[in-house]
């Protein structure tokens, strides 16, 4: 790509910004928190319809995925779950395909009160964005679809078929990715800018969710010593999972990208419901958790070691030794993703390309992270032979109060995205 080439898309994502900064207001406005996401996906795809794009929107159908590598176990129906996929089609097919991948659904918004302003009423304010889903990841499909139109803008568009996905389920199992793999969606790499500050993540964690339920014995308080207290119950078992975590986090059994991290692992006990009466020794209790993997770190063998590890310390349980906990999985059954570990030369290929976008935008060099969480990177490198390239704009407080992402950043993220599909795909005249 010569230098006037490169100006000209620049100047094109400075000048359509504006508009870029609108619609990511309006596409964070829709509550698509999970099973909400329809108004959201119904714009997304009148936006890619408009653009041209052939525009594929279905329901997805857990018996069409539950047999593929990477499949999340999931509680009850699929009733509202949609996908939609934009494609374009190159008229010359001279350059390589792309998959341009982002998630439209957000995390529960928790209690309003404790945001500064409603959650889906964006706001902007000394350059950053504000509002639920904000940064994680609605910036980051603003700046997927925003580099194609810098590009049409110049008169340009790949020369290679590109798959823009607007996807569900990221944020409990990353089922709509893998359903957009059993819909036969392939490409020579891609690119998922998820908001991790403009770096390249290296490696990501994998991560299982599982349920404890506990059973005790109930009785009127005034008789407490003659029960059994379930929710109390739960408490050493928390302890014991604790100490797993501590173990799984020791030196010598962390992944070579995770080396000088003491803690890239994290247990976290996000859910908790129990008993039915104040004056009710509880009968019951079940406790929702999350815990991390290392790359390679074999899935079944992590849930052996959580089962046993449950069933040592209810043991120790005057009740639950009789009563043993269930566990149920549902929700991420993740494993770990590295793209430093692919040595094909389509990856290295990727990785320069990007190192070249984001060079030509900040006049830096791009830094490259291993990340403590998951994306749905893990589905096109392991399962789909594809290097996945995680790079995204500045956020703050994702997954919290006053979500917000930096605008300057989804700015320059436009560019960087803009650059890397002109030298990925190649360019031919926008038909």
């Amino acid at each position: 790509m010569d230098a006037s080439t490169r100006t000209r898309i620049l100047s094109a994502v400075d000048d359509l910004f504006e508009v870029e900064t609108q619609f990511l207001s309006e596409l964070t406005a829709h509550p698509s928190t999970r099973g909400n996401e329809q108004s959201a996906q119904d714009f997304m795809a009148k936006e890619l319809a408009e653009r041209g794009m052939d525009v594929d929107r279905w329901q997805i159908d857990v018996n069409d995925i539950c047999d593929m590598p990477g499949f999340s176990p999931v509680i009850g129906n699929y009733e509202d779950a949609v996908n939609v996929v934009g494609s374009h089609r190159s008229a010359t097919g001279k350059g390589r395909s792309l998959i341009l991948n982002g998630h439209i659904d957000v995390v529960p918004e928790g209690p309003l009160d404790m945001w500064d302003t409603p959650p889906f009423e964006p706001r902007v304010d000394d350059g950053w964005m504000y509002g639920r889903g904000a940064g994680d990841m609605k910036a980051g499909l603003a700046s997927n679809l925003f580099a194609l139109d810098a590009l049409r803008a110049c008169g340009m568009q790949p020369a290679a078929d590109v798959f823009f996905q607007s996807v569900v389920e990221e944020e409990c199992t990353g089922n709509g990715a893998l359903a957009c793999l059993q819909r036969g969606y392939r490409a020579d790499a891609a690119l998922i800018p998820e908001p991790f500050a403009e770096s390249l993540v290296t490696a990501q964690l994998g991560v299982i969710w599982f349920q404890v339920h506990l059973k005790g014995l109930p009785t009127h308080v005034a008789y407490a010593g003659s029960g059994s207290n379930a929710i109390e119950a739960a408490i050493p078992l928390i302890a014991a999972l604790h100490e797993m975590e501590h173990r799984w986090n020791a030196p010598e059994r962390r992944h070579a990208d995770y080396a000088h991290h003491d803690h890239a692992l994290n247990l976290n006990v996000g859910k908790f419901q129990g008993g039915d009466w104040a004056s009710s020794v509880p009968a019951w209790c079940v406790f929702d958790v999350r815990m991390g993997l290392f790359p390679g770190q074999d899935i079944e063998t992590a849930k052996e070691e959580i089962e046993a590890v449950l069933r040592q310390a209810a043991r120790e349980h005057a009740f639950l030794r009789n009563n043993t906990p269930e566990i149920v999985y549902h929700g991420f059954h993740a494993e770990g993703y590295a793209l430093s570990q692919d040595t094909s030369a389509r990856a290295g290929q990727a990785i320069g390309a990007l190192e070249g976008a984001h060079q030509a935008v900040t006049d830096t060099t791009l830094d490259k992270a291993a990340i403590t969480a998951t994306t749905d990177a893990r589905f096109f490198g392991l399962y789909a032979d594809t290097p996945a390239l995680v790079y995204g704009p500045k956020a703050e407080a994702i997954h919290g109060f006053n979500e917000r992402v930096d605008l300057d950043s989804v700015r320059r993220v436009t560019q960087t995205t803009a650059l890397f599909i002109a030298d990925w795909c190649g360019l031919e005249p926008a038909g």
